[in-house]
């Protein structure tokens, strides 16, 4: 039982058949008197006690050589340098912003692209190629494409997830490598397009947002994001332990407290990437509705596939293989965009 426990299923065979070809010729010895049972019972009982400890031995070894292998690529990603960090000239965020060009973007632009494209490492072609327009404090963004049009590559620039390789973008008048990593991506809330929730309870999950957020703000996010149903189903409320990645919630679930969590830090800027594909149309109107009257007003851009997330949007931009199809409201566009058309 413990050697079998130790090996893979060849080398338990072979210490199998060793063992009746032990017994077997013992045996024979025994019956012509040449051995006694006990000689052979205790041959038997050394020979597995050797095994244990050789087959132990192989595991160990096993076991180092896995582990220095774990250490090198844990090691090799602890070495990585990030190619995205602060520049390091940067001046304060106030000289920033007296030093801007344009205090009129400043004041009336929340995010502004400049002539923006964007080319991976190692692609052959441009995710996005000169992406240009602007967007008013408080608007509501669609954007909106098929699959590999560049819509999250879009939106991955404003945090600076990715640097534009030419053109710029400005957030609040401050070209985004002007300012520090951690204040431009404090002000802007983000739905990724997989929701990813972290083992622990709601509440704390929803701190990741905001680290001193109490009971009644959380509340207050996940009602906005239509998930208070969750947590009145629950017993244990906000305590309700979520497994790792969410396991034990539906997908619709995971969403809409994902949507939560990015509410919960009351964001200048929200940007939910395909964020409502898992809710049905009457739970994504009524998160629609809820976003458009949040306190503060923030600049919202919403990334979709399907049109009726993003028809009553201020401004909905139609992204075509990484360029601009067109920009407009969604009667314009039903009107003079070819590419807008066919996906409505």
């Amino acid at each position: 039982g413990r050697i079998s426990a130790l090996m893979n299923p060849l080398t338990y065979v072979v210490i199998n058949l060793a063992i009746i070809w032990l017994i077997q010729i013992g045996a024979v010895r025994v019956s012509s008197g040449v051995l006694t049972q006990g000689a052979v019972l205790a041959l038997y009982n050394y020979m597995s006690q050797i095994l244990v400890e050789l087959i132990k031995f192989a595991n160990l070894i096993i076991s180092i050589t896995k582990g220095f292998a774990s250490a090198n690529r844990i090691s090799s990603v602890f070495e990585m340098k990030p190619s995205i960090v602060d520049n390091d000239n940067l001046s304060a965020p106030e000289e920033s912003t007296s030093n801007s060009s344009s205090s009129e973007n400043r004041s009336e632009y929340a995010v502004i692209f400049r002539h923006a494209s964007l080319c991976y490492k190692d692609a052959g072609s441009e995710a996005l190629t000169d992406i240009d327009f602007s967007v008013r404090h408080g608007e509501v963004v669609g954007i909106i494409g098929g699959t590999g049009s560049g819509k999250s590559s879009l939106v991955n620039l404003i945090p600076r997830f990715y640097d534009a390789t030419s053109g710029e973008i400005i957030v609040d008048g401050i070209n985004v490598k002007d300012y520090p990593l951690k204040e431009l991506r404090d002000r802007i809330g983000i739905v990724p397009q997989k929701a990813v929730l972290f083992a622990g309870s709601i509440r704390d999950n929803m701190r990741i947002g905001k680290k001193d957020a109490d009971d009644e703000e959380i509340m207050e996010a996940i009602q906005l994001a239509q998930a208070a149903d969750i947590v009145a189903e629950k017993e244990e409320g906000l305590d309700f332990f979520i497994e790792q990645a969410g396991k034990n919630l539906s997908g619709g679930q995971r969403q809409r407290l994902t949507i939560a969590r990015a509410l919960v830090k009351k964001p200048d800027i929200l940007i939910l990437d395909d964020s409502a594909s898992a809710l049905d149309f009457a739970t994504d109107a009524a998160l629609r509705k809820a976003l458009r009257e949040l306190p503060g007003k923030p600049t919202i851009f919403i990334v979709s596939q399907r049109t009726s997330s993003i028809q009553h949007a201020d401004k909905i931009i139609v992204l075509d293989d990484g360029e601009i199809a067109g920009i407009g409201r969604h009667d314009e566009l039903l009107a003079g965009c070819r590419v807008y058309k066919e996906i409505y």
